[in-house]
């Protein structure tokens, strides 16, 4: 497996400072972000690391030297919008970008895009799913033309009480994933494996490598630690109980959990994601988020 890093943490930095930062510290892959210039607003969104719009040959060529000046692959290209917005316009506007990102992967000599798949969070599951195989079976098509797998992100995007009990994102648990493979059965669509929103779930995160093992394209290394007092205090749907943490700084147990990765034959990219907040403070705490990570994580990947 190769350790690497998502972009997004970094986005007060060029392509080249983040790929000179990762070469220095060992890294041997990022996940560079691909959001369209001045697209979001979300914590973590609204980077641009690699502007797929304007990706012409002379950009292309600076790019694979960039990488291959550092020693520091791509893993895939990052974009995290929500395909299944209620609002047409914008739902219109972040498909055709994320056709482009689909796109400009094997430009690049990729062929993994991670993203999600979406939700409009005001409806139910079953309310969603018209729309979903409205909106869905075209992007796996365009997958399939340009030789690209999608990586789907677990993550609920579940944020605030306005939210509950559904958030942003349709692709959360084993049994809508299943559902998802079943009717878009594409083997160009699979997961982008985290395990930190598995935890605060109560679903059990290796039981679901077991299970999905052939479907991870992609893997983002991040920790959650449940506060039980809160928890207690607030219960399961309340909010604030959970928190997101470096690997290793939450309950996510690592060692199980690459043990029974290896054992699917995954061997590509591990990507910490940084969303600690306590390592926000500058781009010192930042990089050093990265740093301490990338030594916790060493003991499990060789």
């Amino acid at each position: 497996m190769q350790l690497g890093f998502v972009s997004a943490i970094l986005g007060d930095l060029s392509l080249e400072d983040v790929l000179k930062f990762a070469a220095d510290e060992g890294f041997t892959c990022i996940e560079p972000m691909c959001w369209p210039p001045g697209g979001a607003t979300r914590r973590y969104a609204g980077i641009t690391h690699i502007d797929v719009n304007n990706l012409g040959d002379e950009q292309e060529g600076r790019i694979r030297d960039l990488t291959k000046r550092h020693g520091v692959a791509l893993s895939s290209l990052g974009y995290y919008p929500n395909p299944l917005d209620p609002d047409a316009e914008h739902r219109r506007v972040v498909v055709e970008h994320l056709k482009r990102v689909i796109a400009a992967a094997p430009k690049l000599g990729l062929n993994v895009v991670n993203t999600f798949i979406g939700r409009d969070h005001t409806k139910s599951v079953e309310d969603n799913w018209p729309v979903l195989k409205s909106v869905w079976p075209d992007i796996v098509q365009h997958a399939e033309t340009h030789g690209v797998r999608i990586g789907l992100e677990n993550c609920p995007m579940l944020f605030s009480q306005d939210e509950w009990p559904g958030g942003k994102n349709l692709a959360t648990t084993p049994s809508l994933w299943q559902r998802l493979f079943d009717e878009l059965p594409s083997r160009h669509l699979g997961l982008n494996f985290d395990p930190s929103h598995l935890v605060w779930q109560h679903i059990d995160y290796v039981r679901c490598v077991r299970e999905f093992g052939s479907r991870i394209v992609h893997f983002h290394a991040k920790d959650t630690r449940i506060d039980h007092d809160r928890l207690h205090a607030v219960g399961i749907m309340g909010l604030g109980w959970h928190t997101p943490k470096l690997p290793g700084l939450g309950d996510v147990n690592w060692g199980a959990l690459l043990s029974v990765l290896s054992d699917t034959g995954y061997n590509g990219p591990v990507c910490i994601e940084v969303e600690d907040r306590a390592y926000e403070g500058s781009l010192a705490d930042r990089q050093r988020a990265l740093r301490q990570s990338k030594r916790f994580l060493e003991q499990f990947l060789s």
